[in-house]
């Protein structure tokens, strides 16, 4: 082989090597995060208030120092703060978070419509899809849509700071089957102090329904204390919809 033969093939190999071993720009649907809320305002999220509720809870920014929080408060009352936009539960299913309450309802309780109120509360809601419906849910979710003018989730998982100690880790909604109350924390013990939890939402819905969910997802943020007629104040410091 002669000389410029074998430069020639040398500067191949180098060629080929720079190509194998040099990383792939990314591309936007690999990011590993899709959220990260730190509450420096609140553009992201818009209210949702409930029928026939007169009062509502508060929500707003709070600063200390350079940090911010959301500060959630509630007076024998309702209402929820939502995020703009839906996710695939598929792509990002794992949800992290930091969050602290200031007290508990004395009347609380998980298992009964009077005491199901808790100091804070975060929403999963998956998208009813009416191409995938049986006749009877179609029919079920068409007078739903009728009476509030959007159809209502297909379903949801409600990851609670539950007031009292219950033996299980999930316990069914006594207002519907399609909402499951997953018990993160439960009762004072942790009352005043900063809490981190993740949760694999994918995970959490076959083991609370029993099959998996429905892709698309949209994410909410709750105080309430409608039911009790008590009064709490919550905290969340961050919020992070991604992936492992």
């Amino acid at each position: 082989m002669s000389i410029k033969n074998n430069a020639i093939y040398y500067l191949w190999i180098l060629c080929f090597l720079l190509l194998i071993l040099t990383p792939l720009p990314s591309h936007p649907e690999e990011r590993s995060i899709f959220l990260r809320e730190e509450f420096h305002n609140l553009d992201l999220w818009e209210l949702m208030y409930f029928p026939k509720r007169k009062k509502h809870s508060i929500y707003g920014i709070e600063s200390h120092a350079n940090e911010s929080y959301l500060r959630a408060e509630s007076m024998a009352s309702a209402s929820a703060l939502i995020f703009k936009n839906e996710f695939n539960s598929y792509d990002f299913p794992i949800i992290r978070w930091r969050w602290k309450v200031k007290n508990i309802y004395q009347k609380g309780d998980a298992k009964t419509k009077k005491g199901d109120d808790y100091p804070i509360r975060i929403y999963i809601a998956f998208k009813y899809d009416p191409e995938k419906a049986g006749f009877f849910e179609r029919v079920k979710y068409g007078l739903a849509k009728t009476f509030y003018g959007s159809y209502p989730p297909h379903s949801t998982l409600n990851y609670i700071w539950a007031n009292k100690g219950h033996k299980e880790r999930v316990i069914t909604s006594t207002y519907t089957e399609q909402s499951k109350m997953i018990l993160l924390e439960q009762g004072a013990k942790n009352v005043g102090k900063w809490r981190i939890h993740e949760v694999d939402i994918i995970r959490d819905y076959q083991m609370a329904f029993g099959k998996k969910p429905p892709p698309v997802a949209s994410i909410a943020i709750m105080n309430d204390s409608d039911n009790t007629g008590e009064q709490s104040v919550s905290y969340i410091d961050y919020i992070e919809i991604g992936k492992r």
